[in-house]
């Protein structure tokens, strides 16, 4: 799984909702909870909008095992930089928080339980990352698709006008495919559009089907 991240740096009184956690929601915001030695205190340091250069974008890269923290200059990911990774197995919580204008925060708490607070620039990353962790859905790579999907997704891909990331595949409890495919948003800086397909084994599109999750 691909998707773009950058750190939240200013999220207070923000919310469209009631907050989870008022204390640091809204009494206060801060962008992690982490003691020196901690995991989150080795997260690179490109994550904080306030220190990174002008625009420069950093995303993560969700593999089987780990999590890489990418940097690039050009707003590329094929073109970043490795920044950092960690085990998947060093984190014991994903939360998708959603006191925020786009519901796009998500909450990564470590086994040490330091934690960082994330914005993922639109929900379904965040919702996406949370289904993840839970085993609600699983991710899969381009090549692990059907040729009916194969040709489906490229037939769709064909469409969007503006495409900087690679679509992301998700397996659905229903046996449904789910596939995403994210631009930048026109409306807001740092943020993302994301077109939708649903598709079967075959690669013929369907609608949402009983007990999986709500899908926009």
């Amino acid at each position: 799984m691909v998707t773009s991240l950058l750190l939240n740096e200013n999220n207070v009184g923000s919310g469209d909702g009631p907050p989870d956690d008022p204390e640091n929601e809204v009494d206060d915001f801060p962008v992690m909870w982490a003691a020196p030695g901690t995991l989150a205190r080795t997260l690179p340091w490109q994550l904080d909008p306030a220190r990174r250069p002008e625009g420069y974008t950093t995303d993560l890269v969700v593999t089987n095992h780990h999590l890489l923290f990418v940097g690039s200059e050009l707003g590329l990911m094929e073109h970043g930089d490795v920044l950092g990774e960690l085990p998947l197995d060093a984190i014991a919580e994903v939360r998708h928080m959603g006191f925020s204008n786009l519901g796009a925060d998500i909450r990564l708490t470590f086994a040490d339980r330091s934690w960082v607070r994330l914005f993922t620039g639109a929900r379904n990353s965040a919702e996406r990352l949370d289904q993840m962790h839970a085993g609600i859905v699983r991710m899969l790579p381009a090549n692990a698709l059907t040729a009916g999907q194969q040709r489906e997704a490229a037939r769709f891909c064909a469409g969007m006008p503006e495409r900087p990331y690679p679509p992301t595949y998700t397996m659905l409890p229903s046996g449904t495919l789910l596939m995403e495919v994210r631009s930048p948003s026109k409306c807001a800086a740092g943020c993302f559009d994301v077109a939708v397909n649903l598709m079967d084994e075959t690669g013929v599109r369907v609608g949402p089907r009983p007990g999986d999750p709500s899908v926009p």
